[in-house]
């Protein structure tokens, strides 16, 4: 078994369901999903995971592996994943043969993360008993990941078979993509994970249960590891939490007004994931929230804190993921990841550290500098004067060799202006009508 700590260099992206309130046009929704991930990547966010849901009306992406196609097409380094793909739902070779060419379609961008299902309605439609649904996880993602390896794969379950199965198609990443396993609060998620060696996906590392279990959960990984002689990598761990931030916090306050209040009534009414208390009132329910930890609507230092105190709890992972949500309107949603790209994100990547020590540095010893500066302008000058003084000087010469002294004052005498006299310059003559004043043009 092999555990690889984190380096401390932080990534940074979104974990995108999403979460759009009913009663909206459904194709303009996915359309800002589309621009926000176009705005991550110009922001120079690091991935974007993608949900797969199939009812309650929030949640609308059906197909992650669609959606990604779309959005690397408007793209140029963003990493895309898949957050998550439900196991269960689907047949585990046309999954893995799907999750094959959309890694060719992005260059080598996509990310494979897999679940066992998180809406209970989703498999009720499907006649999936939930009970059977990590098992049946499990035993996709053996196949699958055979598959990717490039084995020829013949296995029977009460649900899929695979006749002699191999994939045409070779990944485009060597040996192929990243593969994610999603965790909440039980440990079957860092239980496969470390089994398989794949990386973990913390989707509640905010919400009480599950920050309570971040650092049990990497225990978990590692002795899982250690009993299949796998690798896991603190790296490739990513942990998922909501948050909006903006100058202040009163305007971060103000800015959650327009969204925050569906956002909770959903997971308390629908979801069946209470988060936050039964309350009418709105400052009472941020409160809450921020107090609680599972969320922050504030200002830049309190995003600063909130990963800080992850970073704590579990140990260290890799990338930080924001939970994606229409809290505010397009305009504050869009700022607030500025203000995570621009202050937030250099704390945990010292992308400014050095920056700052250059201007200190810089600073502390400007009299010595501006000293030395000063003392080669006046150096230049004095240069100056004394090839001036020389030239004039050659340009003199003695009198005799080769023109009378009488001639010589009278050729110091001509400047770029013409003939000079005791007065001063000559005055030209009136042009005549017609004619061009001295050197006009």
């Amino acid at each position: 078994m092999t555990t690889i700590d984190a380096d401390g260099h932080l990534e940074f992206g979104i974990f995108l369901a999403p979460f759009h309130p009913v009663g909206q046009n459904p194709t303009l929704a996915l359309e800002r999903d589309l621009q926000l991930i176009e705005h991550l990547d110009a922001l120079g966010f690091d991935e974007a995971w993608i949900g797969e849901h199939h009812s309650a009306g929030f949640e609308i992406i059906a197909s992650p592996e669609v959606f990604i196609a779309a959005a690397a097409q408007r793209t140029r380094r963003i990493r895309l994943g898949t957050g998550v793909s439900s196991l269960p739902y689907h047949h585990p070779f046309v999954l893995a043969d799907r999750i094959v060419l959309l890694d060719h379609l992005t260059r080598g961008r996509v990310m494979f993360g897999v679940g066992p299902g998180a809406l209970p309605s989703d498999a009720f439609m499907m006649g999936i008993d939930p009970a059977t649904q990590r098992d049946r996880m499990e035993e996709s993602l053996e196949a699958i990941l055979a598959l990717l390896r490039g084995e020829i794969v013949s296995r029977e379950t009460d649900w899929f078979r695979l006749v002699q199965a191999r994939l045409q198609l070779r990944p485009y990443q060597r040996p192929f993509p990243e593969v994610a396993v999603a965790a909440q609060v039980s440990p079957s998620g860092p239980r496969l994970a470390g089994k398989l060696g794949c990386s973990l996906l913390s989707l509640g590392a905010t919400t009480e249960g599950g920050f309570d279990v971040l650092g049990a959960h990497w225990q978990v990984m590692e002795e899982r590891a250690e009993a299949f002689s796998t690798t896991v990598d603190r790296n490739k761990w990513r942990l998922v939490g909501p948050m909006h931030i903006a100058d202040t916090k009163e305007q971060a306050i103000a800015d959650v007004a327009f969204g925050l209040a569906d956002w909770v009534d959903y997971f308390q009414r629908v979801a069946a994931l209470p988060i936050a208390p039964i309350t009418d009132n709105f400052e009472s329910l941020v409160d809450a929230l921020n107090a609680s930890g599972i969320a922050v609507i504030g200002t830049v230092e309190d995003a600063i804190a909130q990963i800080e105190r992850l970073q704590a709890q579990s140990g260290g992972f890799g990338t930080y993921l924001c939970m994606g949500h229409e809290w505010a309107d397009t305009d504050a949603t869009r700022h607030s990841y500025e203000l995570i790209a621009r202050y937030v994100a250099p704390r945990f990547q010292a992308s400014a550290e050095s920056l700052t020590a250059s201007r200190d540095w810089a600073a502390e010893n400007r009299a010595e500098f501006i000293g030395a500066a000063g003392a080669a302008v006046m150096s230049a000058i004095q240069r100056h004067q004394e090839e001036r003084a020389q030239r004039g000087t050659a340009a003199a010469g003695p009198k005799g060799a080769g023109q009378s002294g009488e001639q010589v004052e009278q050729v110091e005498q001509v400047g770029p202006q013409g003939p000079t006299g005791p007065e001063g310059p000559a005055e030209a003559a009136p042009a005549q009508p017609g004619e061009k004043a001295a050197g006009g043009v």
